[in-house]
Order: C-alpha cells, then sequence, then structure tokens
C-alpha cells in the first residue's frame, strides 16, 4: 500500500488502525498494537505522525490458517478443528483488547482535555490551551481524522486537499487559519513575506522536440541543450521530450528573493513536469522544498488560488505573465513580461518574428525582466517591514508591567534612559512606584525595598540583563535565568574585592610618594643648574675683575716710569 492510503482494511482481517497525530505541539495518544510502522508528514509548521499497527499482520506468523495449502485441508478432522479453536482465540483476544483501548481513548476525551502547547511558543508565548473535542475536526491523513481517528464522513467539515505537501492530507478551514496565523508570525519575526512564482514565460520557456522549427534543429539546439557545462540554462527533459530555457538572472534571482521571501511555485501544468522544472531551477532542494503547486492541487478549474498556500494573502506577492488566472487575487499579483525563447512560443502568441533561439540572443542579465522585477520586490519588502518591525517588536513584552529600582543614576530621569527606552519599544510599560498591576520588578540586587516587595508578593524579580536578552532575541525570556544577587552574595563580592582595592590604594600612595620625589629632584636640579650657572658668571666676573687690576697696575708702573724719566730730563 502507498504512503498516505491508510484506510482500515476489511473486516475479517481483524485490522486495528490506530493514529498518533502531533499537530503544533498536540499531545500525540496511540490506538493498536505491536508492531508499529510511522510514517512522518512535514506541513510547514504542521507535523503529522501516523502509526499503522495491524493485529493480523501480527500474528499471521503464528497463525496455522495462514500457512495452509492444498495438502493441509485434506488433513484430518482433528487438526482442523484445533486451528479453528486457535484462530477464535486469537481473533477474540485482538477484538477484545481492541476495544478496551478504544473505550480507554473515549473516556480520555469525554472526561479529560488534551492539553497542548500553543503555536504561540515560536514567538515567545508559554500559555497552553485545550484542544475541542470532535467535531469539528481540524482535518484528515488517508481518510482519518488526526485527532481523533474518525473516518471522514461526506457531513465532515468542509477544508482543502493539500496533496502536494502529502497525499491523502485535507485540512479544515479553522485549521488552515490557524496554521496561517503560526507561519504569519514566524515570517514577521524573519522579516519575510510569501512569493508565488508562476514557471512557463515567467522564470522558464519549454518546448516539445517535435514543436522545434527547422531553424532551431539546423543551428543544432538539441545538441546545445544535452552539453554539460558550467552555470548552463537550456536542458533536455528527456522522459517528457522536451527542452527547457532558464531565464537569464534567473538564479540570482532566486537566491537573492530568498532572503525577502518564502517561496513557491505555482503552476498550471502537470505535477510531474512542475517537479522536474523545480529540480532545475532548485537542485539543492533549498528554495521550495515541497511547496510545488500544480494544476492538480487547484480547486477550481482553470483558476489559481491562494486557498492552497499555507501563508497569509496580507503578505502574499504572486509574479505571473497571466492575469486572467487570478481573478480573485489581482492585488496581489505583479504582472511579468512574457519570456518568448523558442519559435514554438512565439507561435503559440502570434509573434511572427523570430525567435530569440532562432536569431541565438537572449535577454540581457542585468536590466532584463527577473533583474527589473527583484528591484521591484526589494522596495516592496523595505516598504512593508518598516512599520511592521514596531509592530513585531512590541509584542516581545507585550503585557509586562515593570518598575526600576537603583538601575539609574541618581539626580535624572529615569525615562531618558536607554534601558527604560528599550524596554517601552519591546512593549512593555514602565512606572516609578510598585503597585498590584506590577509584573517585574528590575534591580541589581535584593537590598532596596521594592526589591523585597516583589519578593514578598511574588512578582518578578530580574536583572536589566533580561530586558537586554528580550532584545537582542526579540523573545520575552524566562525569568528564572536572570536572577539577581542577594545580599550576602554581594557582599561577598565586595569582601573579595576589598584586597585589590586596598592593594590598588598602597600602590597609588607609593606612586604618588614616588611622583612627588621626582618633582623634588627636578626643582633641586633646577636649582643646582641655577647655582651653577650663577658661580660661573662670578668666576667670570671675578677673573674680568683680576685683569681690570692687572691693567691698573701696569698702568701705575708705566706713570711712574714716565714721572722718574721727567725728572731727570728737567735737571
Amino acid at each position: 500500500m502507498a504512503d498516505g492510503a491508510f484506510l482500515p482494511a476489511a473486516a475479517p482481517t481483524r485490522r486495528d488502525v490506530g493514529i498518533r497525530m502531533q499537530l503544533g505541539g498536540a499531545r500525540p495518544f496511540a490506538l493498536g498494537h505491536e508492531p508499529r510502522r510511522r510514517v512522518a508528514v512535514a506541513v510547514l509548521p504542521v507535523v503529522v505522525e501516523l502509526e499503522l499497527t495491524s493485529a493480523a499482520d501480527s500474528a499471521s506468523a503464528g497463525d496455522p490458517s495462514a500457512a495452509t495449502d492444498d495438502d493441509e485441508e485434506g488433513g484430518d478432522e482433528e487438526e482442523e478443528e484445533e486451528d479453528v479453536v486457535v484462530v477464535v482465540e486469537q481473533e477474540d483476544a485482538i477484538v477484545e483488547q481492541s476495544s478496551t483501548k478504544r473505550r480507554r481513548v473515549e473516556d480520555q476525551h469525554r472526561h479529560q482535555a488534551v492539553v497542548m502547547k500553543s503555536d504561540e511558543d515560536t514567538v515567545g508565548s508559554s500559555k497552553d490551551v485545550k484542544i475541542d473535542e470532535c467535531p469539528p475536526h481540524p482535518g484528515f491523513f488517508g481518510g482519518l481524522c488526526y485527532r481523533c481517528g474518525k473516518r471522514q464522513d461526506e457531513e465532515d467539515v468542509p477544508g482543502v486537499a493539500f496533496g502536494y505537501i502529502h497525499k491523502g492530507l485535507r485540512l479544515g478551514t479553522t485549521e488552515i487559519d490557524r496554521l496561517r496565523g503560526a507561519d504569519l508570525k514566524n515570517l514577521l519575526r524573519e522579516r519575510k513575506l510569501v512569493l508565488i512564482l508562476d514557471l512557463d514565460h515567467t522564470l522558464i520557456n519549454s518546448t516539445k522536440l517535435f514543436d522545434l522549427s527547422a531553424a532551431e534543429n539546423e543551428l543544432g539546439i538539441q545538441s546545445a541543450a544535452k552539453e554539460v557545462v558550467p552555470d548552463r540554462s537550456l536542458f533536455t527533459l528527456e522522459t517528457m521530450q522536451m527542452l527547457t530555457k532558464l531565464r537569464p538572472f534567473v538564479r540570482r534571482f532566486l537566491k537573492e528573493a530568498s532572503d525577502m521571501f518564502e517561496m513557491y511555485i505555482y503552476t498550471m501544468g502537470d505535477k510531474a513536469y512542475a517537479i522536474e522544472i523545480a529540480k532545475l531551477l532548485d537542485p539543492d532542494n533549498v528554495y521550495f522544498g515541497s511547496k510545488v503547486i500544480s494544476n492538480s492541487d487547484c480547486t477550481q478549474r482553470h483558476q489559481k488560488g491562494l486557498d492552497v498556500v499555507l501563508g497569509d494573502e496580507s503578505v502574499a506577492v504572486i509574479l505571473d505573465d497571466t492575469e486572467y488566472v487570478w481573478q480573485k487575487h489581482k492585488e496581489n499579483l505583479i504582472l511579468m513580461e512574457r519570456y518568448h525563447y523558442f519559435a514554438s512560443s512565439c507561435r503559440q502568441f502570434g509573434f511572427g518574428a523570430r525567435s530569440l533561439s532562432e536569431t541565438m540572443q537572449d535577454e540581457r542579465e542585468n536590466d532584463g525582466a527577473l533583474a527589473t522585477i527583484l528591484d521591484v520586490l526589494e522596495r516592496i519588502h523595505t516598504i512593508f517591514f518598516d512599520p511592521v518591525i514596531k509592530r513585531v517588536r512590541q509584542e516581545v513584552l507585550q503585557g509586562c508591567k515593570l518598575v526600576f529600582t537603583r538601575v539609574f543614576p541618581l539626580h535624572q530621569r529615569p525615562q531618558d534612559q536607554m534601558l527604560w527606552k528599550m524596554a517601552e519599544q519591546l512593549g512593555a510599560v514602565c512606572c516609578t512606584d510598585v503597585d498590584s498591576t506590577v509584573t517585574h520588578v528590575v534591580a541589581l540586587d535584593l537590598g532596596t525595598e521594592k526589591a523585597r516587595w516583589a519578593v514578598s508578593n511574588k512578582k518578578f524579580l530580574v536583572h536589566p540583563r533580561w530586558i537586554e536578552a528580550a532584545n537582542f532575541r526579540w523573545q520575552r525570556q524566562q525569568e528564572e535565568d536572570f536572577p539577581v544577587a542577594r545580599p550576602k552574595e554581594k557582599g561577598k563580592e565586595n569582601a573579595a574585592d576589598a584586597p585589590i582595592s586596598k592593594e590598588n590604594g598602597d600602590k597609588n600612595a607609593a606612586d604618588a610618594a614616588n611622583a612627588k620625589k621626582g618633582n623634588e629632584n627636578v626643582a633641586d636640579a633646577g636649582s643646582t643648574k641655577e647655582g651653577s650657572k650663577e658661580n660661573a658668571d662670578d668666576a667670570a666676573n671675578s677673573e674680568e675683575g683680576s685683569k681690570e687690576n692687572a691693567d691698573d697696575a701696569a698702568n701705575a708702573e708705566k706713570s711712574k716710569s714716565d714721572g722718574a724719566a721727567s725728572g731727570a730730563t728737567g735737571s
């Protein structure tokens, strides 16, 4: 049996089908017996797990009736009666065990609510919600409700088949809305929108081999498509007898668009064709995954709709070359210029000119249709998230009312402090006084009156780093991960810091003394230098005075000699 077609077998086989479903965090339950075969299906934020158990299969190894042949059928009557007794006893045991487990599950659903985590866990919520009992059924897998295990009836809740995600999956409208809401929160947190991409004449152009023109055959286009070269754009689909040409710039377009959008392929072509083209566009399966929608997934003939897309319509952008197939979603559509590479495409739309393939030309990479549209998508993304960022950020601490104690400097307005403003940007309400509506007290230690009030009134007492962590991670953090130090712990820290402070003080005092001594040495050196200079001046003056005295003595001696000479002459 193929995966996804899990319908209960006929009654004589005593086949007991057990279903275990985990959807958005729902608590799983199981029916049936060992051994078990599990099939897991990923549905964007949905995880579907099914267990198929067969009591008949488990008993087949020891069931004599399963191993009988024509010879054994002709055996004596005693052996046949013995076999019948064994089979009946096994059948009765299976039925009794199955009925017991069914009653147990029914009692559980009737008297006990199944609790599960809400999808808001993805954005930081920790609330638990209760799942209502079926009906209404959230959805079906293989014709069975994945919550209660009931078979799908014609009167069951209407929904949409999501066969492109997994064969046999059908979701109810309420469940679709819930999943889209959860997906929207994830997208906004990741700063992404939803992009729906058409294939033919938008990202690619394909043609049947028998539709190739004479000119294309003469140019050897089939041989060129078979050449394996790096970054090639022309391919042969052997099983479909087709050629496919990727539009210029398409690889870079997908790479850059994937940073801004969660992308879907949506084509009116067949499923097999869509999957083959997806492999060419996304060989590493990093862009689309299972999000490849074809004509068999449409809910209306010759029309495309966002009802089969698990993305919210408010954030969806559509790229398509055909407008009339999007009658219900024209506001989301960006009409693309058609890409006509092959001659058959030109003939289909009534163009008489030669095709790009016949002229051996192509669109330019840098300013072609896809490069132009990428610029448009970047502007849409920027404009959309400018107001959205603020709204998403305000959901982080929404519902929290904070009081700060000894966190900010004295004589400064707390409203002007960065931490206060950060908390308000995250959606918290900040105030200066405590009252019954306060949810958190932000403090550095337990030694303040407000901190003690928080403890006695069972309010959250957190360190300022709790706000900073929420700002960085865009999620409310667990308060117990950001405790406030007790006074004795703070005293120990201060005691540990005391020797360091004393050592630093002694070192600073020694440095000050050395500095003072250095200043005195500098002053002494200056005085010494000045004294030496004065002594040198005195020595120079003394030398000059000695020289003057010597000159005076010489003059006196000369005058005496002249006087003696004059007296001799006069006598």
